[in-house]
């Protein structure tokens, strides 16, 4: 095992750079299910792909555009107890395995059902993919950079689907098969590097101190925040606070996901509302079947994937003012300013569609590139960013696990729907996505505190939902811990002293009892961003304790 205390090496990739290196590659990862969800969209509509397939109708279509996510369900629930045991890069590179297995059925597909299969087992690799890597991101970023890496690595996922339409546009003046299995074996190109990528990036040093390998959970944070120095007071810092946090957490005990509902109810209630919102606002609408909406608007064939061509190159450039915006504006005025744009673009979709004039082509192509516009500045990379930072670390797989089961469940539904509801309500189908975004933001303004610059250690204090039992566990913990002390041994005594402290019968709230809690503390108000962050504020300056705390 490396030395932590050992030199740092010139020639070795530390700080900044290597933050913004591995937050890069890791983002291939959401890159490949955003080429794969635009590589369907502009393939389902060429002629030999209709010829292959023997004219597929629109059941048949949705099939084989939204399997996907059934496979994409099923793992991203797995992936809570994988990405715990195996640590997350093992768990990145099973998902790139996967999905590049899955790529090679769907480009040498026989048939109907080959390509379902494939599909479905791609599926399985996007689950652990976009369970795993909004996780790695937010365990190796900074407080004061974590929404931008976290938008950073959206925008991958939005290169990722610009991309595989414009490789659908350029394949599809190839006259032979090639003009689909050509961008479905992309994928697989992609995938392959990813898993490569997966074996040298470093693990997750949250992930590294909960399974007690501290000596090499020290050596990535002075990677990542010491410059490579194991010296450097702000990874020794970071390294004590984590530590702490991993050992109050242990002095709890149940991990399981019945304790994760009992004790932090109100913030898995947040990361799975986030993912249900970010589909039921339509934008899977657009990105699974943005040529069938140009169809329906007057542009045919080749004109439909270069309008969504343009959309993506469009969409792409949105995802970067909120690199900026994220940890200055915040989350939540990002949240609600989309939702309203988004209403109002999907509603212009709908009633131009209705009217049906000469000028209905060119309306619907503004209104679309509005809605993506917007929904890549807010709800494409917030609820991405939410459930893995406000959630701890004893449960953060297992809450974003459900939080990607949940943003695959309703993208299935959206997608398998789409295509038999713009055949049976036509344009009545963006009105009602469009009361989906003014819900959304009802939501968002009084239940979604605000947590920019808040470290991930200190959610508690935000939300202010912790149990007595883990309110004093960190408490006793950081007690009997030296503000100095970042020797392991030392911090694990201290919690073994400090677990005698605690009283016999010290357990969390009943399932209903917090249920009730949550529900009244919702109608006054809990909960709230301007709460939420007085809580914090008032945590931080020293003027709450223990039990100020658990009565929130």
């Amino acid at each position: 095992m490396a030395d932590p205390l050992a030199a740092p090496n010139p020639r070795r990739l530390v700080g900044n750079a290597l933050l913004m290196a591995t937050s890069c590659f890791a983002s291939l990862g959401v890159f490949l299910f955003g080429f794969d969800q635009g590589v369907m969209s502009g393939i389902i509509t060429g002629p030999y792909f209709k010829a292959y397939f023997h004219r597929p109708n629109r059941y048949e279509l949705a099939t084989m555009v939204a399997i996907l996510e059934i496979g994409a369900l099923v793992t991203s629930l797995l992936s809570g107890r994988v990405g715990d045991i195996f640590g997350r890069r093992k768990t990145l590179l099973a998902g790139a395995l996967i999905f590049t297995l899955g790529g090679m059925f769907q480009t040498f597909t026989t048939g109907f059902k080959v390509m379902v299969f494939g599909r479905i087992l791609s599926g399985f690799g996007v689950g652990f993919l976009s369970m795993i890597v909004p996780v790695y991101q937010s365990e190796i970023s900074p407080a004061d950079h974590r929404g931008k890496l976290a938008c950073i690595e959206f925008t991958g996922n939005i290169i990722g689907y610009a991309s595989s339409v414009w490789i659908d546009y350029f394949a599809s003046f190839l006259l032979s098969d090639l003009s689909w299995r050509g961008p479905l074996f992309v994928q697989c190109i992609i995938g392959s590097i990813l898993a490569i990528g997966s074996l040298v990036i470093p693990e997750s040093p949250r992930w590294l101190l909960d399974m007690d390998m501290d000596e090499e959970g020290m050596r990535v944070l002075a990677d990542l925040h010491g410059e490579g120095d194991p010296e450097n007071e702000v990874a020794r810092e970071e390294f004590r606070e984590i530590k702490e946090n991993v050992l109050a957490e242990r002095l709890i005990g149940d991990r399981s996901y019945k304790a994760m509902f009992t004790r932090y109810k109100f913030r898995v209630f947040i990361a799975m509302s986030a993912q249900a919102f970010a589909q039921l606002n339509g934008i899977n609408v657009i990105s699974y079947y943005a040529p069938l909406v140009f169809e329906s608007a007057g542009w045919i064939g080749r004109d439909a994937i270069l309008m969504t061509g343009i959309n993506g190159l469009i969409y792409v450039l949105s995802t970067i003012p909120t690199w900026y915006l994220v940890d200055i504006w915040g989350r939540r005025p990002i949240l609600l300013s989309g939702a309203l744009i988004m209403a109002f673009a999907l509603s212009s979709v709908g009633y131009f569609l209705y009217l049906d004039k000469s000028y209905t082509p060119t309306a619907v192509v503004v209104s679309v590139i509005t809605f993506n516009a917007a929904f890549g500045f807010s709800w494409g990379p917030i609820p991405w960013l939410f459930p893995p930072e406000i959630l701890p670390l004893a449960f953060r797989v297992k809450g974003v696990s459900l939080s990607t089961a949940t943003n695959w469940a309703f993208n299935f539904i959206v997608g398998e729907a789409t295509p038999i509801l713009q055949e049976a309500i036509r344009w009545r189908l963006y009105t009602m996505h469009a009361g989906f975004c003014l819900v959304s933001f009802v939501c968002v303004y009084f239940l979604y505190p605000e947590t920019m610059g808040v470290p991930l250690e200190e959610m508690d204090a935000l939300f202010g939902d912790s149990s007595s039992r883990d309110l004093e566990s960190a408490s006793l913990v950081r007690s009997h811990t030296p503000s100095h002390s970042t020797d392991p041994p030392t911090l694990a005594k201290r919690a073994s002293e400090a677990h005698a402290h605690l009283p016999p019968n010290a357990s969390a709230p009943s399932l209903w009892a917090g249920m009730m809690g949550w529900f009244s503390g919702a109608a006054k108000g809990k909960g709230s961003g301007r709460q939420g962050v007085a809580n914090y504020q008032s945590v931080r300056s020293g003027e709450t304790d223990v039990e100020g705390e658990e009565s929130g």
